[in-house]
């Protein structure tokens, strides 16, 4: 593909233009349906001259439809969005910040999706597609795939559609709840997930945070027991990164906490441990669910963090710990690129 495109932008560069713009002008009202020509032209960056004439040909040739609402896309235009879709990426500067995003964190591999998601929420539902893309390229029949909390976990299973080796896979919840909204709950997650791509699942009825005394109760409880044996042993791991303050206050942390995690420059979190801007340890909250050292043995890792305020806590988390796939936006890749 990359001779190709090399022979293409030798021969025919404003072909090449030409399609990336026409490219952006259907992938957005893809996005945005249904939405009308000025907004369209807000979110390409083009002129309303120039979108008038995509439109024109989009229409023409059936791509997409006029409604009173706007306009939309019809069946065979989201066909073509998907067709184009890594071919595009290849001739975007995506395809190169996600090499230079994998060097620099030294991992196995890193996609990137155009945006911001601190800015448009939208950007979070892309990186979920892209993770439900790869997780049908990997999950295998009979997989046990183990899935923490928070709005962009949660974002990958509004998006989630049936997966057709997972009749027999198994979803479950990494972690226990932290006391944050439903939806953003591991449980919830796990269960919206497995019901959309047709797999099975297990809950995990116990909060995040516990004492010792409760710690061991609760482990030792049959139940319980059961489930955290099915998450200890999964194939798969998907989790977030979060920002180590902003996850101390959804946790609902004391305050001689908190202040002991400024003390210490926590800068990231990732299953109830936090880590300073080397990487290092500086805190853990006893937590049921998933530890680092069984992280570190699960055949496929996957983390998905976005926005550029997650910048300084990605690059924490893997300063030590590594993963299969990092899923991120475009804006914190730059980010982290530049510092």
């Amino acid at each position: 593909m990359n001779d190709l495109l090399n022979l293409q932008k030798k021969l025919y560069p404003d072909l090449l233009e030409s399609m990336h713009q026409r490219y952006a002008v259907l992938r957005n009202i893809y996005l945005f349906q249904p939405i009308g020509r000025r907004g369209l032209a807000e979110h390409t960056k083009l002129t309303e001259r120039i979108v008038r004439g995509e439109v024109t040909f989009l229409q023409k040739h059936s791509f997409i439809h006029m409604t009173t609402k706007g306009m939309q896309i019809t069946k065979e235009g989201k066909m073509l969005v998907e067709q184009l879709a890594p071919f595009m990426s290849e001739f975007s500067k995506v395809s190169v910040l996600q090499e230079r995003l994998k060097d620099k964190l030294q991992i196995k591999q890193a996609l990137i999706v155009p945006g911001n998601s601190d800015e448009d929420n939208w950007v979070k539902q892309e990186m979920g597609k892209v993770c439900v893309s790869y997780l049908k390229q990997t999950v295998q029949s009979g997989s046990a795939i183990a899935v923490t909390g928070g709005t962009t976990i949660a974002a990958v299973a509004d998006v989630m559609t049936p997966i057709e080796t997972s009749d027999d896979c198994l979803f479950v919840p990494a972690r226990g709840g932290i006391g944050e909204r439903m939806e953003n709950q591991a449980n919830s997650i796990v269960a919206k997930m497995a019901r959309k791509a047709k797999g099975d699942y297990r809950l995990l009825y116990v909060p995040d945070t516990l004492s010792e005394t409760s710690y061991q109760t609760m482990i030792n409880e049959p139940a319980i027991k059961e489930v955290l044996q099915k998450i200890k042993s999964a194939d798969i791991v998907l989790h977030g990164i979060g920002d180590a303050l902003t996850m101390a206050a959804r946790r609902n942390t004391p305050e001689h906490i908190t202040a002991e995690l400024k003390e210490k420059n926590a800068v990231s979190e990732a299953f109830g441990y936090y880590f300073d801007n080397k990487g290092e340890i500086v805190h853990k909250v006893r937590t049921i669910g998933l530890q680092l050292e069984d992280v570190s043995s699960t055949p496929q890792v996957i983390a998905i963090a976005g926005g550029k305020s997650k910048a300084k806590a990605i690059v924490s988390y893997f300063m030590r710990n590594k993963s299969d796939l990092l899923i991120t936006d475009e804006a914190v890749a730059e980010a982290i690129l530049r510092a």
